[in-house]
């Protein structure tokens, strides 16, 4: 019996432990299994993560990640660090909360592949990557080529100009302004402003007096603080005349106000009309239900001026109580595109839609362009501004872009060179990195053309005095000559 007792005290405990290692097994598989579900789950999510990164991060930092790449980092680098930025956002400085538009682990995603595409990363590695544009270009009407000037410029270049000896004047956003000879030497003008170099402000477009000649007047534009509160800043505008490599007597001829604690959609472009008037734009800073609808203030608007920061007395506004007085059209969100059309002599705007709604308008006195009434974009984050897309009183674009390209400097093309161009507009795309051709008829965009596709972020596009266009393009620094193959 005692035997007995023993066989089966044996066979139950051979089944208990038959049935732990069971158990046990089941729940090593089990853990394996979720683990590698897991895995699998973050190869997808990554996947998605890129597309949230192009269709809602790219626009603004690159899609090549160029911002992120030795960055000074603000807020901080680690995944939890920009998880946080990217959920509640920084306003003041153009990044909205994404909070109700991702979930916390899409977020979390994000932030993480982020890091791992800019990991170990150089500014020199994107360089490297730029396509090989040293051949033949064929595009749909012109066989040409490309010509760098130069592929040393520092920091951030952001706008150009032609002086008559054929040098180029070239303004860095980190606040420098350089010669650029023929030759591609580069020299530094002295003399140029204080300038707030934060966030999207800081040295940015430049332009000659039209007698420049004979006054040797250089204009500049930038983000100028308040002498009362650094932390406040706003667009001006400065003059002084160049002699060598100095910019003489250099003053502030044109201020926006109020000043605003933010640092991004400063504008800002300068040009003159064939009446010799000075046109500037100043964006909307970020406050959008403030100021570009309202009279009272400078912000959201384009400026008219006399060559002397003077206010011409036939302006809209002038001598209108509580009107600011130097404002020639209102309702705008960020310019960073102003030229002159070629025959009509027309003023003409480029301006930066939120997500959607990339503009192009035919400036004239006291025109409303709808900013943020009317609008054919929607947040970056993809909630919706307005449903409205025209109103009464409010002006339509020439024509907009939905997606965004993010449009900067643009430019008429008016030389002798470029057969079937003439006429056409030359618009810089910081987002996807060519140079948009509009083929024009007129006032009437009749075709589109993609150009240099993947060279660059495109910040100016210049028809030089010597017949040809350039372009200035970011990441590297290059200045570039379009020549056609006759």
């Amino acid at each position: 019996m005692k035997n007995l007792n023993h066989s089966k005290l044996a066979f139950l405990s051979a089944l208990l432990i038959i049935f732990l290692f069971n158990c046990s097994n089941q729940t090593e598989t089990t853990g394996q299994e979720e683990m590698e579900e897991e895995q699998e789950e973050v190869v997808a999510d990554f996947a998605k993560a890129a597309v949230n990164y192009t269709n809602h991060c790219g626009g603004c930092h690159g899609q090549k990640f160029e911002s992120f790449i030795e960055r000074q980092w603000l807020y901080g680098n680690s995944s939890g660090d920009i998880a946080n930025s990217i959920t509640v956002g920084y306003e003041s400085n153009g990044m909205p909360s994404y909070e109700n538009t991702f979930t916390a682990q899409e977020i979390k995603d994000l932030a993480d592949y982020i890091l791992q595409e800019i990991d170990g990363k150089t500014k020199a590695d994107i360089e490297v990557e730029n396509p090989n544009l040293s051949g033949i270009i064929e595009s749909d009407d012109l066989i040409f080529r490309l010509e760098t000037i130069t592929n040393q410029i520092t920091g951030v270049p952001w706008g150009m100009v032609q002086l008559p000896n054929g040098d180029f004047l070239v303004t860095q956003r980190e606040g420098k302004l350089f010669r650029v000879t023929s030759e591609g030497a580069i020299s530094e003008i002295r003399g140029t402003p204080s300038v707030v170099a934060q966030g999207q402000g800081g040295l940015l477009d430049v332009i000659l007096h039209p007698e420049f000649e004979n006054n040797t007047y250089v204009y500049l534009s930038y983000s100028s603080p308040n002498p009362n509160n650094s932390n406040q800043r706003t667009t001006a505008v400065a003059r002084g005349r160049l002699s060598g490599n100095t910019l003489e007597g250099t003053e502030e001829i044109f201020t926006a106000l109020p000043y605003v604690s933010s640092g991004n959609h400063f504008g800002s472009r300068l040009v003159f009309d064939n009446a010799g008037y000075l046109y500037v734009t100043v964006g909307d800073r970020g406050n959008r239900d403030t100021y570009p609808q309202a009279l009272n203030n400078g912000i959201g608007k384009v400026h008219r001026l006399m060559d002397d920061g003077a206010i011409p007395t036939d302006n809209p506004f002038y001598n209108m109580q509580d009107h600011e007085w130097s404002v020639f059209s209102y309702g705008v969100r960020n310019p960073q595109g102003l030229t002159k059309h070629p025959i009509t002599g027309d003023i003409w705007e480029g301006e930066h839609g939120p997500q959607g709604g990339d503009e192009i308008n035919i400036i004239a006195s006291g025109n409303n362009y709808g900013w943020p009434t009317i609008t054919y974009g929607i947040n970056y984050n993809g909630t919706s501004i307005t449903d409205q897309t025209a109103m009464a009183g409010m002006e339509q674009p020439v024509h907009y872009w939905v997606p965004s390209i993010a449009p900067c400097g643009m430019d008429f093309l008016s030389g002798n060179f470029y057969g079937k161009w003439q006429n056409d507009l030359f618009v810089g795309s910081l987002k996807f990195r060519y140079l948009h051709r509009l083929k024009m008829d007129g006032n009437v965009v009749t075709g589109h053309e993609e150009l240099l596709n993947d060279i660059g972020r495109v910040r100016d596009v210049h028809m030089a005095n010597d017949g040809y266009i350039y372009v200035l393009v970011e990441g590297p620094g290059r200045l570039i000559r379009l020549v056609p193959e006759q």
